[in-house]
């Protein structure tokens, strides 16, 4: 049964976002990459404390939901509310905003970690939307209770990481190409900061 959360406009909207998802950051990219910024150590060091906490945030999530809950896959038997997720219904989702942030910050713009947080939460409002209406469909009144108590994004106070099964070494290997992606962001970022050197 399809969940009338899932058929609003909204959520039409999000299941088209989701599905090119990963497209999603390639405006931050480019704008990092090519807007000229100042860059210096101290923006680096303040994207990298976000960056390190987003993905902490990112491979807890996927640690207790497994890849296939990433895929939002409706064969899914459970629902996942342990973990990370006994604090926010989107960790993944609040990993990736800090990640994004960690890297306008290291892109020296002064502007763009702004415009980098109002481009996530136009797309991820739909997608979450999406998201939550097929948990909807999936789960009905048990997902309505987990809603209803655990924040969708920042933890309420005295919200805790609620125990449960944690599969360590999948997460890590389902990472690694985003592992990749950061190594290689970071080098197109450092050759971004040694190019204005050599113009000054």
């Amino acid at each position: 049964m399809i969940s009338a959360a899932e058929q609003t406009r909204a959520a039409r909207i999000g299941a088209w976002l989701f599905r090119y998802r990963s497209f999603l950051p390639i405006p931050i990219v480019i704008i990092g990459l090519l807007v000229p910024g100042r860059q210096w150590w101290l923006t680096w060091a303040i994207g990298a404390w976000f960056i390190i906490w987003g993905e902490a945030f990112r491979l807890t999530g996927v640690a207790a939901a497994g890849t296939v809950t990433r895929r939002r896959s409706r064969n899914v038997r459970q629902l996942v509310n342990w973990g990370v997720f006994g604090m926010t219904r989107n960790p993944l989702y609040v990993g990736n905003l800090l990640i994004w942030i960690g890297f306008a910050v290291m892109s020296g713009i002064s502007w763009f970690p702004i415009v980098a947080i109002a481009l996530f939460a136009v797309e991820y409002h739909f997608i979450v939307a999406y998201e939550e209406g097929v948990l909807e469909s999936t789960f009905g009144a048990e997902y309505l209770a987990y809603k209803a108590k655990i924040a969708r994004w920042w933890p309420h106070v005295g919200a805790r990481f609620v125990p449960g099964e944690h599969h360590w070494s999948e997460a890590w290997k389902s990472e690694r190409s985003t592992f990749l992606q950061y190594a290689a962001l970071v080098a197109l970022l450092i050759v971004k900061a040694a190019l204005a050197v050599s113009r000054s």
